[in-house]
């Protein structure tokens, strides 16, 4: 798990922009005595500053891009899930595929 001062320091970024980001829900820390983020998270943190900075997105459009994005996850990992569950099932000779 990753402190806050650690992802800063990774992103480039400040607390205020962090905290930020944080309250429009495009991060979510992981709770405790403190806040704690993942690899993932800072990899995301980096997309926002460069959609932000060298794309020139505003906030709606974020918000939209990070929503599309785990739509895409999401489907994925439910794709893969199937998959193997197909390759687990009986074929109607008995023999798993």
């Amino acid at each position: 798990m990753i402190s806050i001062q650690e992802l800063l320091a990774r992103v480039r970024i400040d607390q205020r922009l962090l905290e930020s980001w944080v309250g429009e829900g495009w991060l979510i820390p992981q709770r405790g005595a403190e806040p704690l983020f993942t690899d993932m998270d800072v990899a995301r943190a980096r997309l926002i500053r460069e959609l932000k900075e060298d794309f020139g997105v505003n906030d709606e459009g974020i918000g939209l891009i990070l929503h599309l994005l785990d739509q895409v996850h999401g489907l994925r990992r439910q794709m893969h899930e199937l998959m193997e569950k197909t390759l687990e099932r009986p074929n109607r000779d008995g023999a798993v595929r």
